[in-house]
């Protein structure tokens, strides 16, 4: 299936989950620190993450936080 992630179109399976697209895209370790999740305009909640599974045509929005000045 084809969903938006950060406005670029992913195939993902169809059984992803929010915690599956942070892993593939941060990394399994950045993927639980400093990271803001919206799906379809709605901020999906960290206790959410491996339960909230995608549909076709959503559009996540992954924030992570990153240190250095």
């Amino acid at each position: 299936m084809t969903v938006t992630v950060n406005g670029e179109a992913t195939e993902l399976a169809e059984d992803s989950t929010v915690e599956h697209v942070l892993a593939r895209h941060l990394g399994p370790e950045r993927a639980t620190s400093g990271v803001a999740v919206a799906l379809n305009g709605e901020v999906v909640l960290r206790t959410e993450w491996s339960a909230r599974r995608l549909r076709p045509h959503d559009r996540l929005e992954v924030l992570a936080a990153r240190g250095g000045g």
